[in-house]
Order: C-alpha cells, then structure tokens, then sequence
C-alpha cells in the first residue's frame, strides 16, 4: 500500500515555537519536528488539510509562513526491507529472498525473510551464533537447536555440511514458519523441527556434535544439564542471546559445571560462546 503524506515546513517566530508544534499536533494527531529554533516540520493526510493546517497556523500566530509540498510515495507494504541486507559469516551466506543471490562460489545460502518467528541475521545475538556455527561445524555433524525459532541456525547447520539438524522451540506459531524455511531452501530431508521443551526432548534428539542455544543467559544456564545429555563426548556447545555485559556473569555459570570455553564473538553489544561439554 502506497502512502501519500504532504509537508508542511513552518518558520515562525522563536517564542512561539512550542505554541506552533502543540497546536499542529492537536489538530492533525502527528508528531512534528524542529530541526532548529523557529522552524517546524510536520505532516499532513492531504494536500487540502495541509494548506488549511497553513492558514490556520498563518492566522493564529503573527508572521509565521509555511509551505506545503507532496512528499514523494512510500510503499510501506516494502519500504521495511530498507536496511535488510545480505550477510555473509565465511562461506555461510544468509539473504532475503527479494535481494540478488550474490555469493561466492561455494558458498552455503541460507534464503530467509523477517517474519514474526525469531531470527533473521538482523540481530547480534543471531549474528554470534551463526559466525560461531560457522567456525566449528565440520561435515556430517548432527546439531540440535534448543529454541529454534525461524529456523535459520538449523537450515544453516545442514547447508553447511550437517547430516542432520532438529530444532526444538516450545511456541507453536513458530514451527509452521519454520518449516516453510526449510522447504524454501531445499533441506525438508535434513532438517525437523520439535514442538516442546528441549530440557525434555534434547536428550531423546541426540546424541548430537553440535548444541546451539540462542535464548537468555538465564535459560542457557538452567538448560546446562540438558545440553551436556544432548551432546556426544566430544561435543560443543554454542550459546548466544546475551549482551556483552553478560559474559562475566556467564563464564563462571560455564566453568563451576566444568565447560571448557573455545571461542567466542561479539557482535552490537551481543556475545556468543562456544564451550566443550564437559566429560
């Protein structure tokens, strides 16, 4: 649906700014700016109320002036794709479907679009996990994904290289969405997904190389025990969803329960982990 908005830049004096700024917000119900003293910026629904929004400005306050002109079209229906790019973690490329496949040859793509279930590479904490599962996936490997989401980690993990992936997430809108990302990027017959809780399903998934939790430094914590029955003897574990300010708190959770720390990313104020279970 395409928008159109007209615009109204007012100059008046000074002191009558914020008089201006509270009366256009009374009448039209829009924000306004004020990119410096005496100037306010707003908008309007047609071009009608934003010329009589003029006069009734030009009337109420002494030698204010104001100009209107039609803002160019927005499709908002398209325009939040604005600042979704492709992102690449070495050879895992993670794109929305309406950008050019640009990868390199060899590359693992990972096609996904934002959509309510979480995780799209837009977020830091997803970002961290999938840079780390990058690094230390090696061919073959099954992988479990504790609170699955859109199902990206999963996808990624099976396009680059695991035999096996399953993700397991306790909300049930999310599964649907998950699935069609699946189907979308050719790995139904590698990837599933679980309905529940991985505290009780994790255990019955693995053994698995790989264990990915990108929840809450609380829930990653509360989920050790579970992880560590998941994993095979010399699995890792990689876990995201928490702030940098995090890790300090973290570390010690990982080491008192006898995790080895190997690798870590940080990524806009969002920090990953990986630890080797502990024997």
């Amino acid at each position: 649906m395409t928008a159109r908005w007209w615009h109204l830049a007012i100059a008046c004096r000074v002191e009558d700014a914020d008089a201006v700024a509270a009366a256009i917000i009374a009448t039209t119900g829009f924000a306004v700016e004020e990119p410096h003293p005496g100037s306010i910026s707003a908008v309007a629904a047609t071009d009608v109320d934003a010329r009589r929004l003029a006069a009734e400005m030009a009337a109420a306050f002494p030698g204010l002036e104001a100009s209107v002109t039609e803002l160019e079209p927005v499709d908002w229906t398209v325009r939040w794709r604005d600042g979704i790019v492709t992102r690449q973690f070495g050879r895992l490329v993670i794109t929305p479907s309406w950008l050019p496949i640009d990868a390199p040859e060899g590359a693992a793509v990972v096609v996904l679009d934002p959509e309510s279930a979480f995780g799209s590479g837009e977020h830091g904490s997803t970002r961290a996990a999938l840079a780390l599962l990058e690094r230390h996936l090696q061919p073959g490997d099954r992988v479990l994904d504790f609170g699955s989401g859109s199902g990206i980690l999963a996808i990624a993990a099976v396009r680059l290289g695991a035999s096996m992936a399953i993700g397991i997430e306790v909300d049930d809108e999310a599964i649907p969405i998950a699935e069609a990302n699946a189907a979308r990027n050719d790995v139904t017959d590698r990837v599933r997904f679980l309905l529940g809780d991985a505290e009780a399903l994790g255990a019955l998934a693995g053994p698995a190389r790989i264990v990915c939790s990108n929840i809450l430094r609380t829930v990653n914590a509360l989920l050790l025990p579970a992880i560590r029955d998941a994993l095979a003897p010399d699995g890792l574990a990689i876990f995201a969803g928490m702030e940098d300010a995090e890790a300090e708190l973290f570390r010690p959770v990982l080491a008192e329960a006898g995790w080895q720390v190997v690798d870590e990313v940080h990524d806009a104020g969002w920090w990953g982990v990986v630890a080797r279970r502990p024997a």
